[in-house]
């Protein structure tokens, strides 16, 4: 009977213990991030690739916390559709206004808004310090910093 009894106490003991893991604080499983996602491919249809990609970012922001996240969105190439949808009023302006509330910065390459003849107003809360001089440059820069690449 005494044996019954430990070995009933030690299942229980094992069971808050895992229970206690898989409840950890988000920050101390994940800790401090610094990550960089990189946009460059079309939204696709009805923008499909752009809100994925949106709701990847923010997804991350919910499991690590956006007090725990140095987080950075590269966008160059077709990926500068982003911000032009995002300039109407929508789920993709919906999306990128949520993410730069929590503190997402959105970086926009000079050499794509020049090769594509797209000035800021014609962009999404876009301004001159959010321009980085190369996007593929600003992605090897922030990794170069410690920061996690993702291409969702």
């Amino acid at each position: 009977m005494r044996l019954l009894g430990f070995i009933c106490s030690s299942i229980v003991a094992v069971a808050l213990l895992v229970g206690n893991v898989t409840n950890a604080d988000a920050s101390e499983r994940y800790g401090k991030q610094k990550v960089v996602y990189h946009i460059n491919t079309p939204g696709g249809e009805g923008d499909k690739v752009y809100l994925g990609a949106m709701r990847n970012i923010q997804n991350h922001i919910n499991a690590v916390g956006a007090e725990n996240l140095d987080l950075k969105v590269v966008i160059h190439g077709n990926g500068i559709g982003l911000l032009q949808s995002a300039k109407a009023a929508g789920n993709v302006q919906t999306a990128v206004a949520n993410l730069r509330s929590q503190s997402v910065g959105f970086e926009v390459c000079a050499n794509t808004l020049k090769g594509k003849n797209i000035a800021l107003d014609q962009l999404y809360e876009v301004f001159n310090e959010d321009v980085v001089p190369s996007g593929v440059a600003e992605l090897a820069r922030l990794q170069q910093m410690g920061y996690t690449y993702i291409k969702p």
